[in-house]
């Protein structure tokens, strides 16, 4: 956690345990019972039962919670008791015209002693027995380990959960409910093999709840991609409201989209996600858009991020498709003016131009072998500056012109392969700021062979990345040799060195071929208050606001539709 989540605990008392008595199981039981008749009377067509994820009823079948003795305790036919009797009593009040299932862990990951896929085809088998239509196949873990936390329900590998779902199905000969990243396509082919005859989604539909519709229409490439940051649910641990990265509307649909209003003509500057978003957003209502874009391609930061996690690029990839479909006027390498935005007659401003990357006033930081975030994003993306020329050398140039010579820079598959080859960095490379951009830096250089070491001053690392993917790239980063200083004071910059004073006050000295500044981004107004100052009636948005990442940027993109439709300045 860090220190501003906690705050959000402020005032919170821990709860009382208290093992159930029987007539503590009967009043369960019973308002198990009750609620399903709810369910029926309120015209629901079906009804789920949970069972997995160490809830009450999970707790109940595995082995290394349950320590009971008595007749709910030991064998799994005992384990299995208390949810076998919410099951009828689910099934009883539900009626015959409604489908009743339930969810079953298939193992609890990491858990020594917990379920095993064994124990879950046997619970299966007995829930098929007692009535049960269906059976969702899902999985838990150790809490107590960080990583494991996006291994087993919310995993982040895809389809790590459906070997244990086929298992399952393979002994049932009711439908079965596979989950956990599962993408449209390993669905379909899973489907068709018979490992399952159902997938579920969670993460995915809040992305864009349209998801099934779209798929039956066969417009599949309109869905809004998921990008597993796993907002939503570090949402849940961190006790906030429901929150998407790409999808603002979630948890705020009774607002309504905004109406349209009288038709204006609406310039945005900067073509990054909050540009593009809110370019898409303005067309869908019916207004005329110009976008802006003063480089030669769109997707601003976001190019840079889809390289280092590949998942952004879906992102980028389906909004820019969006804007081309939604007609959006386009310009490229145009710098916004007051002049232009004359000349183009526009009624209002959009300003998402992102932020202003700095270089921290580190001792040794001019030297050549020292990049700050913006020379990183350009040799990456293969966007030439006579700076980065002067400190790259001739493997850049070259790896630059051949692809703009081809018209592969333009394609993230291709710059992402290239820079396992000709990325110009030494073997060693040391990067100074340890918020999102630094630690998914580490990942990527880690992950192409480079030897990393993380420094930063800050307390704690992660900021910026969703609690439950911080808890996994840390692991994974320290799980591959990649050293993590937090609190380190005195940082200079030497000759293929960087020293510092570690928070218990040793000196420490780390080899550098090269250093990466992955610090000094900051909001940058001036834009916006240039062209107000102007006379134009300016809603700036995303990073230029300070820097919210993607969801900053999605987010400030909405609500600056809604202010520009809705007449706020």
């Amino acid at each position: 956690f860090l220190m501003e989540e906690f705050a959000n605990f402020a005032g919170a008392k821990m709860p009382e345990i208290k093992v159930l008595e029987q007539a503590d199981i009967d009043l369960v039981v019973q308002q198990f019972g009750e609620a399903a008749r709810r369910a029926r009377e309120a015209g629901f067509d079906g009804i789920e039962i949970h069972s997995g994820h160490g809830y009450l009823l999970s707790s109940f079948i595995s082995p290394v919670t349950n320590t009971r003795t008595d007749e709910y305790g030991g064998s799994l036919e005992n384990r299995m008791r208390l949810p076998l009797a919410v099951l009828r009593a689910v099934i009883e009040n539900a009626g015959p015209e409604m489908a009743v299932w339930i969810k079953l862990d298939s193992q609890e990951i990491g858990k020594a002693g917990g379920i095993t896929v064994d124990d879950a085809k046997a619970a299966a088998k007995m829930v098929e027995a007692a009535g049960a239509h269906a059976v969702t196949v899902t999985a838990y873990h150790d809490t107590s380990v960080g990583k494991l936390h996006s291994e087993s329900n919310i995993p982040h590998i895809e389809g790590s959960n459906l070997p244990a779902t086929a298992a399952i199905k393979s002994v049932l000969g009711i439908p079965v409910i596979g989950l956990g990243r599962v993408e449209v396509d390993v669905a379909d082919k899973g489907i068709g093999k018979g490992d399952f005859d159902f997938v579920a989604m969670g993460r995915k539909l809040l992305a864009d709840p349209h998801l099934p519709r779209k798929l039956t229409e066969g417009v599949a490439e309109t869905v809004r991609p998921c990008i597993y940051c796993y907002t939503c649910v570090s949402a849940i641990y961190t006790s906030d409201t429901g929150r998407c990265a790409v999808n603002p509307d979630l948890a705020f649909e009774y607002l309504g989209q905004p109406e349209a209003g009288p038709a204006m003509h609406v310039a945005v500057i900067g073509g990054g996600p909050g540009g593009m978003e809110a370019a898409r957003r303005l067309r869908m209502l019916g207004h005329t858009v110009t976008l802006l874009e003063k480089s030669n391609r769109l997707g601003g930061t976001l190019r840079f991020a889809s390289l280092a996690y590949e998942p952004n690029e879906r992102l980028l990839n389906w909004l820019q498709a969006e804007v081309a479909e939604a007609g959006v006027d386009v310009r490229l390498s145009t710098a916004a003016t007051p002049e232009l935005l004359r000349s183009l007659g526009v009624d209002q401003v959009i300003v998402a131009s992102g932020a202003v990357r700095g270089m921290p006033a580190i001792p040794g930081h001019e030297r050549d072998n020292v990049y700050s975030g913006d020379d990183m994003r350009r040799m990456m993306l293969g966007e030439e500056s006579e700076e980065l020329k002067r400190k790259t050398g001739l493997m850049t140039r070259i790896a630059t012109k051949v692809g703009a010579a081809t018209g592969m820079t333009a394609n993230l598959d291709f710059v992402r392969k290239a820079t396992k080859q000709w990325m110009p960095l030494g073997d060693h490379v040391v990067i100074i700021g340890g918020e999102l951009v630094g630690i998914e830096l580490a990942e990527f250089l880690c992950e192409r062979g480079r030897t990393v070491t993380v420094i930063d001053d800050v307390p704690r690392f992660g900021k910026g990345l969703t609690l439950v993917r911080r808890m996994r790239i840390l692991t994974e980063l320290e799980e591959h040799g990649v050293a993590l200083h937090k609190g380190a004071q005195d940082l200079a910059i030497g000759d293929k060195l960087v020293t510092f004073t570690a928070s218990d006050g040793t000196a420490h000295s780390v080899r550098a071929d090269h250093v990466i500044v992955a610090k000094g981004a900051d909001g940058d107004l001036s834009l916006a208050d240039s062209l107000t100052a102007a006379g134009f009636n300016v809603h700036p948005v995303g990073d230029a606001t300070g820097v919210g990442y993607i969801e900053g940027a999605i987010r400030g993109a909405a609500a600056a539709v809604r202010a520009v439709v809705e007449g706020r300045g």
